[in-house]
């Protein structure tokens, strides 16, 4: 059964090529780090602090495109982590039809926060054993 989680932190490092976000989890106390690029984390940020641009951006676009071909976008599950690589799925509603389209956690997300209002945010309690060692 995934956990929802929410975004609770993003640490953006003008030196580092790695820049962390941290999921908390909602009804819980578990937290976990995910290292993510710049161009994501500064999407993120971006939204979280409600900053707007005068064009849209790649996450922007991607919103729009979904919701104009008559999709809903529902929410993000980190799904897996293999070989230190988080995997996860956006979820689409089109037609009646649940549809999941692999993405980056961190592009998943950048979506997540681009949604008005933000979509949930989920992780399978398989990847919060193997990240929290439980």
């Amino acid at each position: 059964m995934p956990v929802q989680m929410e975004l609770s932190r993003i640490i953006i490092s003008e030196i580092n090529d790695q820049q962390v976000i941290y999921l908390k989890e909602v009804e819980g106390n578990r937290t976990f780090p995910i290292l993510i690029g710049i161009f994501e984390a500064t999407s993120i940020d971006r939204h979280v602090k409600q900053i707007q641009t005068p064009r849209p951006l790649t996450h922007d676009l991607l919103v729009s495109a979904i919701e104009i071909m008559g999709g809903e976008l529902q929410d993000v599950v980190i799904t897996e982590l293999r070989d230190h690589t988080y995997f996860a799925v956006l979820r689409v509603r089109h037609q009646g039809d649940l549809l999941e389209i692999d993405s980056r956690p961190s592009d998943a997300i950048a979506v997540a926060v681009t949604t008005d209002p933000p979509l949930p945010i989920y992780v399978s309690e398989e990847v919060l054993n193997d990240v929290l060692g439980e």
